[in-house]
């Protein structure tokens, strides 16, 4: 899924005041997490996570690998906070403005 930049902007003001309710550990990724991502993802469609106890580069490859694994966006990341998408097909809760922008 591809978001245009306008698509991104709407979706990280959506974000901002959500709490992370995701928390990724110095373990990393493993089925578990990735199952609970897919949930969230389900029934939220717009999540925000924590991910602890890595250096950078770390922490860019595991969210890489737990966005390719629940086939998500990322929105953005700060830190150790980043925010997931993932428009549910069946009834979608965030209507995205069109792709032009």
């Amino acid at each position: 899924m591809q978001l245009s930049e306008k698509q991104l902007r709407f979706l990280r003001g959506r974000a901002h005041a959500l709490k992370p309710i995701i928390q990724v550990g110095q373990k990393a990724l493993n089925p578990g997490v990735i199952a609970e991502t897919s949930r969230a993802l389900k029934d939220h469609e717009l999540i925000k996570l924590r991910v602890q106890g890595m250096d950078r580069d770390t922490r860019n490859a595991t969210l890489a690998e737990l966005v390719s694994a629940t086939d998500s966006v990322l929105v953005a990341r700060i830190g150790h906070v980043a925010v997931i998408f993932k428009a549910n097909k069946t009834l979608s809760k965030i209507p995205l403005p069109d792709h032009s922008g």
